[in-house]
């Protein structure tokens, strides 16, 4: 499995907004600066958000876009699907069964593929962002000086 740029600045933007107090608004410009993603692409990214629910956006000098959910309401797999699709290292499930139905010869390998798949995607959808974000604290600590 693999996460694209944007799935992965997705879930760097939602960490952003649950670091922050609740119901505080930040600016896109500022969650790109600081969190290096292109502002534009966060953009699209964040308009997406929105419209799954996790995010709200204000207009105005004191707008920008804060959390629309509880980080703990937020599961990583369900970001990771909105913003990559499917979990499979090579398609959906759906594919990897069909694959191994039409050959055979291979099904093992697909039926691994599946296993892959089905093992991240437990991970991912058990983990929440409030889980992400604990962990990036404990090792933002653990590497103070």
């Amino acid at each position: 499995m693999k996460i694209s740029k944007r799935g992965e600045y997705g879930i760097r933007a939602l960490c952003h907004l649950a670091e922050r107090r609740a119901g505080e608004f930040v600016q896109i410009r500022e969650i790109a600066r600081i969190e290096s993603i292109p502002w534009k692409f966060l953009e699209g990214i964040l308009v997406q958000m929105k419209r799954a629910g996790w995010v709200r956006s204000r207009r105005g000098v004191e707008g920008g876009y804060t959390l629309a959910r509880e980080p703990h309401e937020i599961v990583l797999g369900e970001v990771i699907r909105l913003l990559d699709g499917p979990l499979a290292p090579m398609g959906s499930a759906a594919e990897l069964r069909d694959l191994m139905q039409r050959n055979r010869r291979h099904a093992g390998f697909y039926e691994v593929l599946i296993e892959v798949r089905d093992a991240a995607a437990r991970i991912l959808d058990r983990t929440t962002l409030a889980d992400v974000v604990e962990r990036n604290r404990v090792h933002r600590e653990r590497s103070a000086p």
